[in-house]
């Protein structure tokens, strides 16, 4: 399942859980872009409980779709992740910082108060 909700103006949380199929990942990713139009400054909380990797299908719809993918960036100032698997903490975080722009932190599962305290923050290029 890959579910997409805009919850603020400002704001998108993504839940993955499980084994994402072709459709499931085209729905999500429409969502995701439909509903990011418009976002400046943006934040956006993603939660992944249950992690399997995604068909291969749906890979293939993913890589079709990066372009826009890449667009989203310029919304979204800082993305809190959270999830249990380390190793997925870690690749979060080493994507934010490879792409420039966007804030990624990571955090268990139980920490969701600290993420959405860590999204309420403003970015530190924000002004005072």
């Amino acid at each position: 399942m890959l579910a997409v909700t805009k919850i603020a103006p400002n704001r998108v949380d993504l839940t993955l859980s499980g084994k994402v199929d072709a459709e499931e990942m085209r729905k999500g990713l429409d969502d995701l872009i439909s509903l990011s139009e418009g976002i400046t400054g943006g934040v956006m909380l993603y939660r992944i409980p249950d992690f399997a990797m995604p068909s291969f299908a749906a890979i293939g719809v993913e890589m079709t779709r990066l372009p826009a993918l890449f667009g989203l960036l310029s919304c979204y100032d800082r993305c809190a992740v959270l999830t249990d698997a380390s190793w997925l903490q870690s690749a979060a975080e080493m994507k934010g910082s490879l792409f420039g722009g966007i804030d990624i932190k990571a955090f268990d599962l139980d920490q969701e108060k600290a993420a959405e305290a860590w999204l309420a923050e403003a970015p530190a290029s924000a002004p005072a």
